[in-house]
């Protein structure tokens, strides 16, 4: 089959040997302009159809680019598949909503966890999240740290404390790690956390809170959030929203 552009270009060769012809017969005047006219109109007519083509086929490739699924993406946006709502007996209800999921107040902790595999060490998780009702932590992340777990908090102890719970036994009120941060209701922060082979390491904002050295002290999980491992998210007492999960594996 002949490519477009090939007829574009026989079109313009015919053309041009048409003028040629006319040249060399001296074709009456009215016969010349009625034939240039129709050569225009094919000519033209060519031109047209390839940039309609042309534009379908950009559309067809947006419309698929569009539709590429982020392979690291542990949240569609839509549901709360490849996760369950975590079984405290004090939560509240957990919905999804215009692309984020909503841990509601509840009389302790509210959270979700991840169905699927999950690595022990050296990957990094990525997510927004907010407070929108309540004074105590809008995020609590638990995450595993080679056969260990361990908690980060963001928000919590009446509203501004950042740490990991527990180190050594000691929470994240109460330890090296914790760090107080001002968060407003109604605001997304953007929440970094990274595990490898000898630190944990956390940022809210590009700022970084947490630098710790694991290496040498014990992690553990508070009784409370003890159903949330390996991987979950949780609330205290508080409505917190979540969107934007990525799960990224660094080798």
């Amino acid at each position: 089959m002949i490519h477009r552009d090939s007829k574009s270009k026989q079109y313009l060769t015919l053309f041009r040997s048409f003028i040629d012809k006319v040249k060399i017969i001296k074709m009456h005047k009215s016969q010349y302009l009625i034939a240039l006219g129709l050569l225009s109109i094919v000519f033209v007519f060519v031109n047209c159809s390839e940039n309609k083509n042309k534009q379908e086929t950009k559309t067809t490739a947006d419309v698929e680019k569009s539709e590429i699924v982020d392979e690291n993406s542990l949240f569609d946006g839509k549901t709360l598949d490849g996760w369950a709502v975590t079984e405290y007996g004090t939560q509240g209800p957990v919905t999804v909503s215009d692309g984020k999921i909503v841990l509601n107040y509840g009389d302790g902790c509210t959270g979700i966890n991840w169905l699927g595999d999950f690595p022990k060490v050296n990957y990094e998780i990525m997510l927004e999240a907010r407070r929108t009702v309540g004074n105590d932590f809008f995020c609590g992340i638990t995450f595993p740290v080679n056969d260990e777990f361990c908690s980060l908090i963001i928000g919590g102890w009446g509203g501004p404390v950042v740490g990991l719970s527990s180190i050594d036994g000691e929470d994240a009120a109460h330890n090296k790690t914790k760090i107080l941060k001002k968060f407003e209701k109604e605001v997304w922060y953007k929440v970094r956390l990274k595990v490898n082979g000898e630190r944990i390491s956390v940022w809210i904002d590009d700022e970084k809170m947490v630098d710790f050295a694991y290496p040498g002290h014990t992690l553990s999980l508070r009784a409370e959030v003890g159903l949330s491992k390996p991987f979950g998210l949780f609330t205290w007492e508080t409505t917190g929203e979540i969107r934007n999960i990525r799960l990224e594996i660094n080798e």
